[in-house]
């Protein structure tokens, strides 16, 4: 698939998703035959006012060919200042949330709430457009309370968006209930632009389900690839080897390379839950996973685990 001059490897991305896609988890997810990624949500306004820790989401991997980052915000002249602002220069692609249902992110008026408002989202695409040669792309959800995801994706393109990703929920819906790919699929008909289909992928059958039904250019996977990242091989029929321990090893290793040990461990806490999902484990081992403080003795446990 083509986002303006960059084409990807094959069509299966990893979603950014908040607190999840760090530079570890999407080395990872490339390693596994991920065809792009995506930085966490970042914010607009913390670029232009240097934030520190709003700068630490921006580190990159050395397998990302092409580099993507997610801003979030909802005034145009601070996208601006932020597309322009020396830390993204080496950024491919300016990926805008108009997705995120959380609440502390609607309640500032943007992620999902900017569907809402077709209008000023046409400012903020246009203005970033305007401002860079780099594609401008969105990701956004069916709608907020009602679906009006024709109406806005025509909207986006018409601002000069060169792509779009379609979660099929609303905003009101969260991420309960099913995905609704046929109204993705009512977006790619009416959008020349490319459309990267989103929601409940979990598997194989999943993947070439979405693909049948909305007819869209790429998919994105989002919460199954959360301690799974060699998901992107199993649907791409890859031939990558895996070894789930020796994989959690190599996580670690990279985010301790950028961050500090507290913020690595607390950090592997909400993957591990992933790698351990279907282990008939004893609740003390559970917790004592997501509790303690010593990578060593986490790394242990880890072993006992994955020998059996």
């Amino acid at each position: 698939m083509k986002i303006g001059k960059f084409e990807t490897k094959n069509n299966l991305f990893l979603s950014p998703m908040a607190g999840y896609t760090d530079v570890a988890m999407r080395y990872l997810c490339k390693k596994f035959g991920a065809g792009l990624t995506t930085t966490e949500m970042v914010s607009a306004k913390g670029l232009v006012y240097d934030s520190e820790k709003t700068k630490w989401l921006l580190n990159m991997s050395p397998l990302e060919d092409i580099k993507v980052v997610q801003l979030f915000g909802h005034e145009p002249d601070v996208f601006v200042k932020a597309i322009q602002n020396d830390v993204l220069k080496d950024f491919d692609i300016i990926d805008i949330n108009m997705g995120c249902p959380a609440p502390k992110i609607v309640k500032n008026g943007e992620g999902s709430f900017l569907m809402t408002n077709p209008k000023l989202a046409y400012e903020i695409v246009k203005a970033c457009v305007n401002a860079t040669t780099k594609p401008i792309t969105v990701k956004m959800r069916l709608g907020y309370e009602k679906n009006n995801a024709v109406e806005f994706a025509k909207v986006l393109q018409s601002a000069g968006a060169s792509a779009i990703c379609v979660h099929g929920r609303l905003k009101t819906q969260g991420y309960s209930g099913k995905a609704d790919y046929e109204e993705i699929a009512k977006v790619k008909q009416a959008v020349k632009i490319p459309v990267i289909a989103n929601g409940d992928v979990v598997d194989k059958a999943s993947y070439q389900n979405i693909l049948e039904i909305t007819k869209a250019d790429a998919v994105s996977i989002g919460r199954a690839s959360v301690g799974n990242p060699h998901i992107f091989a199993d649907i791409l029929n890859l031939d990558i080897p895996y070894n789930k321990l020796e994989t959690i090893k190599e996580q670690y290793e990279m985010l301790l390379k950028y961050y500090d040990e507290h913020f690595v461990i607390t950090t592997m806490r909400k993957h591990i839950v992933g790698y351990i999902k279907g282990k008939n484990l004893s609740q003390e081992i559970k917790l004592k996973l997501v509790t303690s403080n010593d990578i060593n003795e986490i790394i242990n446990i880890l072993n006992d685990i994955f020998k059996n």
